[in-house]
């Protein structure tokens, strides 16, 4: 099956996926009266996997609402393909961005074909209705995130890790060129947690630019051609994994001491030696 991300599309924006970009200018968001991100810059490179990491607080899952629309920003703004996405028609947003949260929620009793049918609600209108493209996305979807076998099965019949594939399976029916994850393996074993970072190198190499907060370090580097580490709403370095993953970051970020060493496999680093730093 050709790509979905090879696929025309009539929009207002750009429509080349690796000419799609999100950023931010001078971005603040505030939980009530409370500032959580003051003043940040920020730009997702294009086609790439980025991780968002940093100690819990620290406005990692708040920088991807932020990104996404679901936060107003109180100062700056985030700019998809160089407009003020704020400016830019909910639906029209939703033909370039998925966002998956933590917290989601579904109808019961929802199949999972049903729930990934969701994910084509963008591409609909009074005048184009269930088309073919449609019915392709969705099988692309089930096949990508391994659902076949399931996409009869109720939602609430499956166990966690299934579930959360089924969610980003939906995502990726919606068929856009950015891709916003919170901690999308936060619910996973080890065995599907590697499926997903597996799935979301895959979409990546198809062209999606795609952003994720995760915990794990060791999978950030592993997994991401970008990090980004934050600490109390800032950033405090960004670049790929081998640059910028340093005892130094480590320490600062965790307060944990470390000694790095390169995957023989990946040259992504690998942390060992981990010990709690005195107070």
């Amino acid at each position: 099956m050709a790509s979905i991300m090879q696929k025309n599309k009539q929009t207002l924006l750009q429509t080349d996926p690796l000419d799609t970009s999100l950023s931010a200018n001078n971005l603040s968001l505030k939980h009530g009266k409370a500032h959580i991100i003051d003043n940040l810059d920020v730009a997702l490179p294009a086609g790439k996997v980025t991780a968002i990491v940093g100690p819990n607080g620290c406005g990692k899952s708040t920088l991807l609402n932020g990104l996404s629309r679901v936060h107003m920003p109180s100062g700056g703004e985030v700019l998809l393909n160089g407009n003020n996405i704020h400016r830019v028609p909910s639906k029209e947003v939703a033909r370039y961005l998925a966002l998956l949260p933590q917290d989601t929620s579904a109808p019961d009793g929802i199949s999972v074909a049903e729930l990934i049918r969701f994910g084509r609600h963008p591409h609909q209108s009074l005048m184009q209705q269930w088309a073919m493209d449609d019915q392709q996305a969705i099988a692309y979807a089930l096949a990508a995130a391994d659902l076949n076998e399931l996409k009869d099965r109720q939602l609430d019949t499956l166990s966690g890790g299934q579930r959360q594939r089924a969610w980003i399976a939906m995502s990726i029916a919606q068929e856009t060129p950015l891709l916003l994850l919170d901690e999308p393996t936060s619910a996973l074993d080890l065995g599907h947690q590697i499926e997903v970072f597996e799935l979301i190198r895959h979409l990546s190499q198809e062209g999606k630019t795609i952003a994720m907060v995760v915990h794990d370090l060791p999978s950030a580097c592993r997994y991401a051609d970008h990090i980004i580490a934050m600490k109390g709403g800032k950033i405090i370095t960004q670049g790929p994994p081998k640059d910028v993953m340093t005892k130094a970051l480590v320490r600062e970020l965790y307060g944990i001491e470390c000694d790095l060493i390169e995957d023989p496999m990946t040259g992504s680093p690998i942390l060992i030696n981990i010990k709690r730093v005195k107070a």
